[in-house]
């Protein structure tokens, strides 16, 4: 049985409590209590700020992650073979910001695009640090990054034509990335250098910030894409870790065979039409002259064989269409009939 307090004792627990000393020996105790049908124990606090709730899940930042990462991988190749140097891109942190804090964390004077797909509401935001920056455009200019200073000053305007070639290149495998997700092409529709001048959502807007580290040689800076809410609250049933790795392998599937399809639509590809074979001796070959007549047992009526780069695909009939020799297709074969030679890629009929 538990005891209960007299009137006394409770009158004695208010005047300490006016005193202070119940005060001071609750805050001596190193965490919470909590008091239930289990007794006493302890309990893990967490802050949650209501100005910043987590509006993307942790699985939806999982599959942006996973996005993200195949674009590192395909930019830092591009960039090493334009650059004719090993250069690595990988993603060093994914998080949920609000918009100021975002622009706050970002040096001034800096690299900031805005980019645009027309599929999509909103802008993006890619901003590059001067600590890479500048060394990328030393190594175009053919320097070689030994002593080089980062100034700290905009970028002039031969300085920002060279960088637009290192952001077209970005825009180009962030749409490939993305185009796994939702078709979209995304371009640099603005440039600025101060990112505290750039409003484009409300500053206590959430935002997903993808943060990239870039390596050169021993120059590292780097590099961070600014993706609003409002741009991919459309398309957040998306990015659930289980529909996005089913629409990943089906639409890269398809992305892949229509680009096969694509490329290999224009090759050339050699034909020939053999009308018929047959076997001379040496002395009747040597003594051919114009005017003579080379007979064969293939009847006239009979199909001639038709070849795609060697091998038999169709037979047909020889006539003459618009002044010119034709072939009219009958059928596929395919088999090589009696008639037609086996290893023909090296006769010319």
């Amino acid at each position: 049985m538990t005891d209960v307090l007299d009137q006394s004792e409770v009158d004695a627990l208010l005047a300490a409590v006016d005193s202070g000393a119940v005060q001071n020996e609750a805050s001596s105790s190193s965490s919470p209590q909590v008091f239930g049908q289990y007794g006493k124990g302890q309990v893990e606090v967490q802050v949650y700020d209501f100005k910043r709730p987590e509006r993307v899940s942790k699985d939806q930042m999982r599959a942006l992650e996973a996005l993200h990462e195949g674009f590192g991988r395909n930019f830092g190749a591009a960039l090493s073979g334009y650059l004719r140097t090993i250069i690595e891109v990988s993603v060093a942190h994914i998080e949920q910001l609000t918009y100021s804090e975002f622009i706050h964390s970002l040096p001034n004077p800096t690299c900031f695009n805005l980019l645009k797909a027309e599929q999509l509401d909103g802008q993006l935001c890619l901003e590059i640090s001067p600590l890479i920056i500048y060394p990328i455009i030393d190594r175009l200019l053919g320097g070689s990054n030994a002593d080089l200073f980062i100034p700290q000053r905009p970028l002039t305007q031969i300085e920002q034509r060279l960088v637009q070639r290192i952001t077209d290149r970005a825009t180009h495998h962030l749409s490939e990335a993305w185009t796994n997700l939702t078709p979209c092409t995304f371009t640099v529709q603005d440039f600025e250098s101060n990112p505290q001048l750039v409003q484009i959502v409300p500053p206590n807007e959430t935002v997903v910030v993808v943060g990239f580290e870039l390596k050169m040689g021993n120059r590292a800076g780097t590099m961070s894409l600014c993706i609003p809410y409002n741009v991919i609250e459309p398309i957040m049933s998306l990015l659930a870790a289980q529909n996005w790795f089913s629409y990943q392998r089906k639409g890269g599937h398809d992305d892949h065979a229509k680009k096969l399809v694509r490329n290999v639509s224009n090759a050339p590809v050699e034909m020939r039409c053999f009308l018929a074979k047959t076997s001379i001796k040496m002395n009747d070959l040597l003594s051919l002259q114009v005017g003579d007549v080379i007979t064969t047992d293939k009847a006239c009526t009979s199909e001639a064989v038709i070849q795609i780069e060697g091998r038999n695909k169709f037979l047909g009939h020889v006539g003459q269409f618009r002044g010119g020799r034709a072939v009219r297709i009958t059928r596929v074969t395919q088999e090589a009939p009696d008639s037609a030679p086996a290893e023909t890629k090296g006769d010319r009929p």
